[in-house]
C-alpha cells in the first residue's frame, strides 16, 4: 500500500510518498518519494496575520502538482495536514476550502496538540532502551512540539517557538519561559533521551558528521551552532552545502534544540529520518488495519 501525506508548514509544503510493507512479522515503511517547496507561509502569517494573495497562488499551484503526483501513484489514501502559519491567518479557513474546490484535495488546519500527537504516532522511542524516558522534539517554522513519554504516561505541548518566528523577532519572553515551565515540571529528570525530528534536526546531524545512529551529543551540538554562525547565510550554502531556505533558519532552529537540551539536562539527541508527515503515513495505515480487521 502506498500512503501520500502533504505537510503544510510555516516553512515548506511536504509531499511525501511511503509504502507500508506488510511481512509476517510486521511492517515496514519505505520513502518512496519526497518533495519539499519553500513556500514559506509563516513570514506573511506572523507579522501580518493574513496570507497574501502571491504566497496563496504558490501554495495552491503547489497542492495541484502534488496531485498530479499522488493520482500517478495510485496511491492507497492520502492525508494532508497545515499547521502554524494556516492556524494563525485569518484567511486560513478561506484557503483551504478554495484548496479542496480546485484540488479536490481536503487540508485539515489541525491544533498543536493534534500535531504533536501525529509527530509522536512514528513511535521511534519503541527501537530504544525501555528503561529511559523520552522527549519528542520538533522543531518548525512556526512552532515547536514536545512530547514527553516515560513511566505509562505521555504530556505534550504546543509552543509558539519556530525558527521563522525566531529569525523575524516575533517570539515572546513569556512564551520562553512558558516553555521553560512546561519542561521542567513534564520531561526533566534521569534517564530521559531526546528524539528530534524534522530537516533541521538531520541537517544538524550531517554537519556533525554523524552516521547511522548514533546519537549527537549536547557538545556536538554546540559545536555545529558555533560554526554555522561563523558563516553567512550564502556561505553556508556555496561552503556546507545546504539549501538556501534551510540555511537562513538552520542556527534559529539549532538555538531550540540547545535551549531544551540544557533546560532539561539531556545530553545526547538522536535525530532518526522522521517528522510529521511519516507520522501521518502511521495513522493511515493504522486506519486501513482497523478496517481489514472488521
Amino acid at each position: 500500500m502506498i500512503f501520500a501525506t502533504i505537510d503544510v508548514g510555516s516553512n515548506s509544503i511536504r509531499l511525501l510518498l511511503t509504502n507500508a510493507r506488510e511481512t509476517e512479522e510486521d511492517v515496514v515503511f519505505e520513502r518512496v518519494a519526497l518533495l519539499r517547496v519553500p513556500v514559506r507561509l509563516g513570514e506573511d502569517a506572523f507579522s501580518r496575520g493574513v496570507i497574501s494573495n502571491e504566497k496563496k497562488e504558490m501554495l495552491i499551484k503547489t497542492i495541484r502538482g502534488f496531485r498530479e503526483i499522488i493520482d500517478g501513484f495510485q496511491v492507497t489514501d492520502t492525508m494532508a495536514c497545515a499547521t502554524s502559519a494556516l492556524r494563525e491567518a485569518r484567511n486560513g479557513a478561506e484557503i483551504v476550502k478554495q484548496i479542496k474546490k480546485e484540488t479536490g484535495i481536503d487540508l485539515k488546519i489541525i491544533d498543536g496538540k493534534r500535531e504533536a500527537k501525529l509527530i509522536y504516532a512514528n513511535h521511534i522511542e519503541k527501537n530504544f532502551d525501555p528503561h529511559y524516558s523520552y522527549l519528542y522534539i520538533d522543531v518548525g517554522g512556526g512552532s515547536t512540539e514536545l512530547v514527553f513519554v516515560g513511566n505509562g504516561i505521555k504530556k505534550s505541548k504546543s509552543f509558539d517557538v519556530g525558527t521563522i518566528r525566531l529569525k523575524e523577532g516575533l517570539v515572546l519572553k513569556e512564551t520562553w519561559e512558558e516553555m521553560d515551565k512546561w519542561l521542567r515540571k513534564n520531561a526533566c529528570g534521569t534517564n530521559v533521551i531526546s528524539i528530534g525530528s524534522g530537516g533541521n534536526i538531520r541537517s544538524l546531524y550531517v554537519l556533525a558528521g554523524k552516521v547511522n545512529k548514533e546519537p549527537l551529543k549536547l557538545s556536538e551540538l554546540c559545536d555545529v551552532c558555533e560554526k554555522l554562525q561563523e558563516y553567512s547565510v550564502e556561505e553556508r550554502v556555496s561552503k556546507l552545502g545546504l539549501k538556501l531556505d534551510r540555511a537562513d533558519v538552520i542556527v534559529p532552529a539549532c538555538k531550540v534544540y540547545l535551549h531544551v537540551l540544557k533546560v532539561c539536562g539531556i545530553q545526547k539527541i538522536y535525530a532518526p529520518i522522521i517528522g510529521l508527515s511519516d507520522g501521518m503515513v502511521h495513522e493511515l495505515y493504522t486506519k486501513h488495519k482497523k478496517k481489514r480487521v472488521k
